[in-house]
């Protein structure tokens, strides 16, 4: 689920750079173990006050960006700026950057209190300061009653949010975290989201989140860098990643998608028509494409985009309709997933949202239906 825009168009300063300056500047960076390129050329703006998200499966280098923001790690070539300083070489501890790690690493010896006031300690604070930060931290998350308990003594979710408090506690510009919910199950951490995204508004503090979950990504986010075999594959917000895909790979990893082939048969400006025998039926799209007449591309389109009928649909065009039979269903509760056989022999997926309770007239198994879409409800997409 996209994140509720909390701010109007024209302060959200990545879309408009001219004007704004990056809180972190990241130029040409590429990380080399041996002869493997963990990330290879990677540039990356990210904004003050924004919470970015870094996405991508196992081996795609977000880890390692990350590690090397936080100064665990050194570009083998390129720069990283932080707050216009620049930050390559500079050791961790030197870096106006704290670092939240998956496992949380509380002290189990210490009580909660002791774990946020930790790093304070360590720089010597006044204890008066030390205590008011500490007991301002736990109250921002909601754990001002808990502070005597030792971590054994939490759940998974407040040890996450204790981490979170001592990851804060010596205000860093900069705030990096990896996987933070991984270790939760999955109500909680759904929950836990939008806590996650109500303090980094709260505080203002820039947010880099490291993920592998796309719901994840989608609910925290202001903006995501989807990564790909150590290069950043598509940056934009969540709405704009999950409708406008730029190529399969972000179409396929991003969500549900069904994607087949096709020939453009028509090019014009208002239009295109693609051929498409893995749908058996051509398909007509509502604007015009950067494309040349016979040209091989892909259509990709989200399994809600789609819609079942038993009769034949009247649709414009001579196109986007085509018919199979119900293989499979899904039930989900807010939707059932329908996957179809078309004649053609290719399966696609089709959702639709459960509206009525106990609906007796659903489409169940083996029935033939009818599938169809709008002439703007998918992507195409030519790499």
């Amino acid at each position: 689920m996209a994140k509720k825009p909390q701010l109007a168009i024209d302060t959200r300063p990545w879309r408009d750079p001219a004007n704004n300056k990056p809180f972190v500047r990241i130029r040409n960076v590429t990380k080399k173990f041996g002869d493997v390129a963990a990330v290879n050329d990677v540039s990356l703006d990210i904004y003050r006050s924004e919470l970015f998200c870094l996405l991508g499966g196992s081996g795609s280098g977000k880890s390692t960006l990350l590690r090397m923001l936080a100064g665990f790690e050194t570009p083998t070539s390129g720069t990283i700026e932080i707050d216009g300083q620049d930050m390559t070489d500079v050791a961790p501890y030197n870096r106006p950057v704290n670092m939240m790690f998956q496992s949380y690493a509380l002290f189990p010896h210490m009580t909660v209190e002791q774990n946020v006031a930790y790093g304070l300690k360590r720089d010597h604070l006044p204890r008066a300061e030390i205590a008011a930060r500490v007991s301002e931290l736990l109250t921002l998350v909601k754990l001002q009653d808990y502070g005597k308990r030792k971590p054994h003594q939490l759940s998974g979710g407040q040890r996450q949010r204790v981490a979170l408090a001592r990851a804060l506690a010596k205000r860093p510009k900069l705030l990096l975290l990896d996987e933070p919910l991984g270790a939760l199950d999955k109500k909680l951490r759904e929950e836990t989201q939008f806590e996650l995204v109500k303090i980094q508004e709260q505080l203002g503090v820039t947010f880099i989140v490291v993920t592998h979950d796309q719901e994840e990504a989608m609910t925290l986010a202001t903006r995501i860098g989807v990564m790909n075999q150590g290069e950043i594959a598509m940056i934009g917000e969540p709405a704009d990643i999950y409708e406008f895909p730029n190529s399969r790979f972000v179409a396929g990893f991003i969500g549900s998608v069904n994607m087949v082939e096709g020939i453009v048969t028509e090019d014009e400006p208002d239009h295109i028509r693609i051929r498409s025998g893995e749908l058996g039926c051509d398909i007509y799209v509502g604007h015009g494409v950067d494309c040349a007449p016979d040209q091989l591309l892909w259509w990709a389109i989200r399994p809600e985009k789609m819609h079942l009928s038993r009769e034949r649909p009247e649709v414009g065009h001579d196109a986007n309709v085509t018919s199979g039979v119900v293989e499979e269903i899904a039930y989900l509760g807010d939707i059932s997933v329908y996957q179809i056989a078309l004649d053609s022999g290719k399966r696609i997926r089709v959702s639709q949202t459960n509206a009525s309770r106990g609906n007796p007239d659903a489409i169940t198994w083996e029935e033939r239906v009818f599938v169809t879409w709008g002439d703007s409800s998918g992507s195409v997409l030519t790499s």
